[in-house]
């Protein structure tokens, strides 16, 4: 009996890899066309997973984590994923609205121990919803926020010649290392050190759209507030923990460097590792495989599951914030609207890019395919068109 069990689980796990192969090859040309591009845009290391709603489809891994050790980039390798990471503030802000810490309309300064004014418009609220579809009127001022970025010179060795490169471009670590909170106040209170009219546009909260990395960061302190945890924290226990996301964290971990991938310059040379003191918005260190187990979850949820969230939360995060016919002045919706954070782009699929130095990163699902991809470069992909453009194509 013991050995026809046997022969059962072996002809099942045949009949598996068989499946599983033929699917694979399915994607031969998306592999070639991947090959192409890799040595064209001559990038470092990069891994690409596709998915549906119950597994990965398709995973191809090209180039190097570590080029001095000939260390493989594979789809466990870590990295930092950029602004990828500020859709998963968009679900801890869903998931604080679920829990009655407050809803989207409600004035900032209702939650903040300190006050946050446009010195144009002092009296003129900040919603927490202008904060994720980037109407807040605070922006990045880039004589400070490159320095919010932390680089640690001791964690792992890197080229110097790559490092004074960024720090001609402001990377210069002028900002003191501090709490998110401590930055927040130093940069956005009239009485911090970082306080500067600069730090936000002249125009009124709601009326032009402006990108900012920091605005984000403050709608993630937002539930550091409320919730009585540090962002971190939240993410694990709501978001991290419940989709067994086991490589992915916040912050740089002594134990877990051989799993990093550098961040390279170009195909040699690396800059030094880092964080950033605003890491909401774009400091999530993670791989494909844990990536592949949070776009699941979110076709799962824009299905109907609400293991992670309520429908009305999802149905909320993907809602246009914008009106075609009156849309904030600074955006164009050729291209895309806007969720709470995410990318609604006007091929039908919902995601959000991420770009760092030695970065790039993209993540999108299509709502009626119920399919999704990801791809994570160890290196800074001015245009990454072409790849996405690719993805996009073989979720259809």
């Amino acid at each position: 009996m013991k050995r026809w069990k046997q022969i059962i689980i072996g002809c099942a796990l045949v009949f598996v890899y068989a499946q599983n192969a033929r699917g694979q090859s399915g994607f031969d040309s998306l592999t070639t066309s991947l090959e192409q591009i890799v040595k064209k845009d001559s990038l470092t290391g990069m891994s690409v997973v596709l998915v549906n709603s119950k597994q990965i489809i398709y995973e191809h891994n090209f180039g190097y984590a570590d080029v001095a050790k000939k260390t493989r980039y594979t789809s466990k390798s870590i990295q930092i994923i950029g602004s990828v990471s500020k859709t998963f503030i968009a679900v801890a802000l869903m998931k604080a609205v679920e829990m009655g810490y407050f809803d989207l309309e409600t004035d900032i300064n209702d939650i903040l121990p300190f006050k946050i004014a446009n010195p144009g418009y002092p009296t003129a609220s900040i919603t927490i919803r202008e904060l994720t579809n980037h109407t807040s009127s605070i922006v990045d001022n880039p004589a400070i926020f490159p320095d919010t970025y932390q680089f640690d010179e001791a964690f792992a060795c890197y080229d110097i010649s790559a490092y004074k490169i960024l720090q001609n471009m402001g990377y210069r670590k002028k900002v003191a290392p501090s709490a998110l909170k401590t930055f927040l106040y130093d940069y956005l209170s009239t009485e911090g050190k970082y306080y500067s009219a600069d730090n936000f546009v002249s125009s009124e909260p709601g009326s032009s759209s402006h990108y900012s990395n920091i605005a984000s960061a403050l709608a993630a302190y937002l539930i550091e507030v409320k919730s009585g945890m540090t962002y971190a924290e939240f993410t694990e226990k709501h978001i991290l923990k419940p989709l067994k996301m086991r490589n992915s964290s916040w912050f740089l971990d002594n134990k877990q460097v051989d799993k990093y991938a550098r961040h390279y310059y170009d195909l040699v040379s690396s800059f030094p590792f880092y964080q950033c003191i605003t890491y909401p918005d774009g400091g999530l260190r993670t791989n494909t495989t844990d990536l592949s187990k949070y776009l699941i979850a979110l076709i799962n949820g824009y299905n109907g599951d609400e293991s992670l969230l309520s429908k009305a939360s999802y149905q909320t995060m993907f809602t246009p914030q914008f009106s075609k016919d009156n849309p904030p002045k600074g955006i164009s919706l050729a291209y895309r609207n806007k969720g709470i954070f995410w990318n609604l782009y006007n091929n039908g699929t919902i995601g959000h890019d991420g770009d760092d130095p030695g970065v790039s990163s993209f993540l999108f699902f299509n709502p009626v395919t119920g399919k999704g991809g990801v791809f994570l470069c160890d290196r800074y992909l001015a245009d990454k068109s072409e790849i996405i453009d690719l993805l996009v194509k073989y979720t259809r």
